[in-house]
């Protein structure tokens, strides 16, 4: 994946993270650094389908999941399923459509299904949601409601290069290769294989601890309206899991719960009012997560 996304090696470690924790990933960056990118070289790599979904906002439910079409030959309905139906979908600028429409993937990222005219239907397995936003546009846009960002196990940001790797990419002295022509280097039944080990993972009771910890100064946070849900708390117990699992560790170490923290639980909770309504809400959020993490006493 480096060779398609150059000198960003922790956000394709998470992407990759993401995926083996069975979770979503919400890629909130401003445009041009790579955030379909990503994508693509995410499906490439593990040889799974790929669709994208342009987001906007005369998008309706039904193209994205798909629709009953009656066959006159048959006399009855055949679901012509929608590009929901893949290993790895890209939610291009999801913030661009309306929530009827964002909420059609609740249920396909929650439980891995989709219900249309009383049938349901899973999805393919390995299946992840890769959502893209614009933090910074504001015209046009729908903010996700907290509903739908609990379903992202990582909210991230890819950042500009640094300057001496960027310095190359625009000289054309480092070519990035396109994501299509990178090789496959597992499938799907690969895959879905690391995925089943995560949970085998071992979590000390101190670490758990450690995680619960942070959880409870969440909800106490006097920075905080609302802090990170029991659910919040599994999802970060299972990314730790699966960044252990990537390091080819069988245990849980603290450093772990401490990496993901931040990219876990920031999008999980609710700033306070006064920095919402001074448009500070994201970084207020993030500020009150560092403390915390800061504050919690580590184990050894």
């Amino acid at each position: 994946m480096e060779r398609a996304i150059k000198g960003k090696p922790e956000v394709v470690r998470l992407s990759i993270t993401c995926l083996l924790a069975r979770g979503h990933l919400l890629i909130e960056d401003v445009p041009g650094v790579g955030k379909t990118t990503l994508a693509r070289a995410l499906a490439a790599v593990v040889g799974g389908t790929f669709r994208r979904i342009q987001f906007t906002s005369d998008l309706l439910p039904s193209d994205i999941v798909g629709i009953s079409v009656y066959a006159a030959d048959k006399g009855t309905f055949q679901f012509k399923a929608g590009p929901l139906f893949a290993n790895v979908v890209v939610a291009d600028e999801i913030n661009r459509t309306t929530p009827k429409t964002q909420s059609c993937l609740l249920e396909a990222m929650n439980e891995r299904q989709v219900s249309v005219d009383g049938q349901t239907m899973p999805v393919p397995e390995p299946f992840i949601v890769v959502a893209t936003e614009n933090p910074h546009e504001h015209h046009g846009t729908y903010p996700l409601p907290e509903s739908q960002l609990d379903r992202f196990l990582l909210r991230i940001r890819v950042g500009y290069a640094a300057a001496s790797v960027e310095r190359r990419i625009i000289a054309g002295e480092d070519e990035l290769e396109s994501p299509d022509r990178l090789p496959a280097v597992v499938d799907a039944a690969e895959i879905r294989r690391l995925q089943d080990m995560v949970p085998q993972v071992r979590v000390d009771d101190s670490v758990l601890e450690y995680i619960m910890g942070i959880v409870a100064e969440t909800r106490r946070s006097p920075f905080l309206d609302l802090g990170v849900s029991t659910r919040g708390a599994r999802q970060l117990f299972l990314a730790a899991q699966a960044r252990a699992l990537l390091d080819g560790r069988d245990y849980v170490l603290p450093d772990d719960v401490k990496a993901l923290a931040l990219p876990s639980i920031a999008h999980r909770v609710v700033p306070g009012t006064q920095a919402d309504v001074l448009g500070r809400g994201r970084d207020e959020a993030e500020r009150a997560i560092r403390d915390i993490v800061d504050r919690v006493p580590v184990p050894h």
